[in-house]
């Protein structure tokens, strides 16, 4: 699946410019913070209209301002996995994984659960779990919506090295063995250039 992306918005005082053309598996877009990764991130899951450009995924166009062509987030049917989460304090896991559940998928969520081996999570709350635990219950809600792509922001931020160490081989697995095209957001190059098929830098002033 290609990503043919080609966006710009003004925000305050600065212009957030994103060019990408590939077939890669995970792409990451890297630079320093504030230089507008998570807007790029957000134009792409159309929670932030671009001012001009394009965005094409799998050969369907998201948007494309010339022709006037601007899908709902709902018909995008991208999987984003905040930095905060997001996950719903008030709900255990189960009904935050039910949350946005849409048929169609490429794994069942006995699949899903399994794979990101959080079948035995279901009825806790998000304030009990670790870190990595959470992010992976995340990761569920993402890809129980039925994606065709994943974008994700900094899913490593706020973890330790134990965590870190846990989350990185599943990111690495969703890479290989589920398929989805992922967008991945960081500003550790060394992390980028461990998961990333191609590396894109936004740069700073």
């Amino acid at each position: 699946m290609r990503f043919d992306i080609g966006v710009r918005r003004r925000l305050g005082d600065r212009t957030i410019a994103f060019t990408c053309r590939s077939d890669a598996r995970l792409i990451a877009l890297t630079g320093p913070s504030g230089v507008g990764k998570t807007s790029v991130l957000n134009m792409i899951a159309g929670l932030l209209p671009p001012d001009e450009g394009h965005i094409a995924i799998g050969g369907e166009r998201l948007f494309d301002r010339a022709a006037g062509i601007d899908l709902p987030v709902a018909q995008r049917h991208a999987g984003y996995l905040f930095q905060d989460l997001r996950l719903f304090p008030h709900m255990r896991v189960e009904a935050n994984l039910r949350y946005g559940r849409r048929p169609g998928g490429a794994l069942s969520q006995a699949e899903i659960l399994a794979f990101l081996g959080i079948g035995h999570l279901l009825h806790r709350m998000p304030a009990s779990l670790s870190g990595g635990e959470a992010q992976r219950v995340a990761i569920g809600r993402a890809l129980l919506s039925a994606p065709r792509f994943l974008l994700m922001d900094e899913p490593l931020t706020g973890l330790d090295q134990a965590r870190r160490a846990e989350i990185v081989p599943l990111i690495e697995r969703l890479r290989d063995e589920i398929g989805l095209p992922i967008l991945y957001v960081t500003h550790e190059l060394r992390e980028a250039e461990r998961l990333a098929d191609i590396i894109v830098e936004m740069p700073g002033d």
